[in-house]
């Protein structure tokens, strides 16, 4: 009797070690994951989320001996959360070049001040409805699957308790920012070349017939067409945006093209 008591007690212990080393990389990736770490969620409701996942995500993780003590405590707490924020960072540049492609799609439209205080971030109405409809597309195609199919995978490129190469990390980090800005500008082509063609027709214009004040005429033209081009774009923007991030939580590691 005794000895199955140490038994259930040795193993009870050994999993709630290692529930806790998931815990921290757990709880690094979801507190930067889109619509589960955003700011208006409140703390406990990400908490939930966290030992949720901490239950799915612990059974397929073989359990790590390490021995205790207070070094190699720190060691698995720093190891374990610089792993979970470098998932959730890359997973973040995605909702950021959404955010810029916002910006840049308002600025080219003459849009970019119109709700610019509604949020916590000031963000353009542009910006703002793509971060809304970006988040609702994550959510609805199975964010919390994809998640923990990435942490699952984080644990072979990144075992538990052994800290990246800092070379390697600086390498994978410029290459996820330049792909991060380089799809914040193909998602906002369309509003940049829509504001190319508009200024060239305006100094047409403004050419053949000085005495009109083109401004006054083409204002309401640019913020028109603005949203027109928002109404028909959007659709293929988030098609696009929803794909990269796909292919990014399907393998987190590869240098994007």
């Amino acid at each position: 009797m005794n000895d199955a008591v140490a038994d259930i007690l040795q193993t009870s212990n050994v999993l709630l070690w290692h529930g806790i080393a998931v815990f921290f990389r757990v709880g690094a990736v979801v507190a930067l994951l889109p619509a589960f770490g955003e700011r208006t969620v409140p703390s406990r409701v990400k908490l939930g989320v966290i030992i949720s996942f901490v239950l799915v995500i612990s059974p397929a993780i073989p359990p790590v001996s390490m021995e205790k003590g207070l070094e190699t405590l720190g060691l698995l707490v720093f190891a374990e959360t610089l792993a979970g924020l470098i998932l959730g960072v890359g997973i973040r540049l995605f909702i950021l070049a959404l955010q810029t492609a916002g910006s840049i799609a308002a600025q080219s439209t003459s849009l970019s001040q119109i709700l610019g205080g509604a949020v916590a971030d000031p963000l353009p109405a542009m910006g703002y409805i793509l971060i809304i409809a970006g988040l609702a597309l994550t959510v609805i195609t199975g964010l919390h699957i994809k998640a923990v199919s990435l942490i699952v995978l984080s644990y072979e490129m990144l075992p538990m308790g052994e800290l990246p190469s800092g070379s390697i990390v600086s390498a994978w980090g410029v290459s996820q920012v330049a792909h991060a800005f380089a799809l914040a500008f193909t998602l906002s082509a369309p509003f940049v070349i829509l504001s190319v063609i508009y200024n060239l027709a305006l100094g047409a214009i403004n050419k053949a017939m000085p005495q009109l004040m083109v401004a006054f005429v083409g204002a309401p033209v640019i913020t028109a067409g603005g949203l027109l081009v928002l109404a028909l774009a959007a659709p293929f923007m988030l098609e696009h945006w929803i794909q990269a991030l796909d292919s990014y939580m399907l393998n987190p590691y590869r240098n994007p093209q």
